[in-house]
């Protein structure tokens, strides 16, 4: 078994990342005088889906990841869904802080591809850290 060295940079990129958002977040909320909830406001719903999207992805991929270092998967596969996963969470975090990138408009193309990277590569990082655990271990 070895330390999950790979899993604990991830961890360590995701967790500044939801440290920004969360400031942000925050920012916002204190600027226009939202004291709970989102206070009507568009753009504060956008930054809470922004925060909130990464913190219901990242605990239970991260928790996967250490799983998947410290068993059977091989290093390299770990290393290149670790990466894809950080990097699919910052282009949807780019995405959502934008109004094209969370509504699709069509003068904001590059940030609804980035959206679209992000949901989707999140989702492929999913299948294929789920794919080599249950295939490995059998």
């Amino acid at each position: 078994m070895t330390a999950p060295i790979i899993s604990a940079y991830a961890g360590g990129l995701l967790i500044i990342m939801q440290g920004i958002l969360m400031v942000l977040t925050g920012l916002h909320r204190a600027k226009a005088g939202i004291n709970l909830g989102l206070g009507d406001d568009p753009v504060m719903e956008r930054k809470v889906r922004r925060h909130g999207n990464l913190a219901e992805n990242a605990g239970i991929f991260l928790a996967a990841l250490a799983i998947a270092e410290m068993t059977v998967v091989p290093q390299q596969a770990v290393l290149i869904i670790a990466i894809g996963f950080v990097f699919a969470r910052f282009c949807h975090a780019i995405a959502l802080s934008t109004e094209a990138g969370s509504q699709g408009a069509d003068d904001g193309k590059i940030f609804v591809l980035a959206r679209v990277i992000g949901a989707f590569g999140t989702l492929i990082c999913f299948l294929a850290l789920g794919g080599f655990l249950l295939f490995n271990l059998m």
